[in-house]
């Protein structure tokens, strides 16, 4: 057990900066068992309020407290457990690995739009780079693109890609009012389109094209002449010489034939 001594605060530490050396030494001459447990549990418990004041920091970037602190005692964890006493003090140990910790749940979390890690660097390098220019005298609150480069030592095109990721942390809801035109507001999912339904259309005619190819020049002729040109089977037949029942015979045996290859060609295609 921790006594009231090993977890006074030293002076130069913060005050939530427990005197841990002694337990971190016991715990590295421990084997895995119970007592190694409890006393590494003590240890993480003595140091949790440094754990959530690093997680108060992050308090202000759309994330609850008491995830943040459930993110920064995971850090904890971590620091604990691969911590090496002949290292030095803890505390510098752990810090870095809490913070860590807490910047790696916001990448990995709290973005909307999800972009490379490659990507959510270059806009915490833009960020960064904007707000620094639009500090200096004299500085621009919209920064052009060769100043945010030669400021964070990137390309213009890495730069327009931190700009792009910087709108992919938080979305817009559909139902965000855009600028009035002419005095009309719409919402955002006004803008947006619909489903074209003749998409339904070319895919059915691709699948035609072939049984169509396949179909002896009088059938051809004749479908097009009562699907695309309109013509009554009456008038078909006295072109052709033949009845008008003939025609019908005619055009339900040729749709027959082409949806008949059609169904073939997916199917094969499905299975292929």
């Amino acid at each position: 057990m921790l006594t009231t001594a090993a977890l006074r605060r030293t002076k130069a530490a913060h005050e939530d900066s427990p005197d841990t050396a002694a337990a971190f030494g016991s715990l590295a001459g421990l084997s895995e068992g119970p007592e190694r447990d409890r006393l590494r549990e003590e240890v993480i418990e003595a140091w949790l309020p440094m754990a959530h004041r690093i997680a108060s920091g992050f308090r202000d970037k759309g994330e609850s407290i008491e995830d943040l602190r459930q993110v920064a005692a995971m850090g904890l964890v971590k620091a604990v457990n691969s911590y090496d006493p002949q290292r030095g003090r803890f505390e510098p140990y752990a810090v870095p690995t809490i913070r860590g910790e807490l910047r790696r749940h916001f990448r990995d979390h709290m973005w909307d739009v999800h972009v490379p890690h490659r990507v959510q660097g270059l806009r915490n390098k833009v960020r960064l780079a904007r707000q620094e220019l639009a500090q200096q005298p004299g500085g621009s609150t919209e920064p052009d693109v060769g100043a945010i480069a030669a400021r964070a030592a990137l390309t213009e095109d890495e730069v327009r890609e931190g700009l792009t990721a910087i709108d992919g942390f938080s979305a817009l809801s559909l139902d965000a009012e855009l600028l009035p035109v002419d005095g009309q507001g719409d919402n955002l999912v006004d803008s947006l389109g619909a489903l074209d339904s003749a998409y339904d259309i070319v895919i059915d005619r691709e699948a035609a094209k072939v049984g169509l190819e396949h179909l002896p020049e009088r059938e051809r002729s004749i479908l097009y002449m009562r699907f695309f040109e309109d013509l009554t089977q009456s008038r078909i037949g006295a072109r052709f010489g033949i009845s008008q029942m003939h025609v019908s015979r005619l055009i339900h045996d040729s749709c027959m034939r082409v949806r008949e290859e059609a169904s073939c060609d997916c199917d094969c295609g499905e299975g292929g």
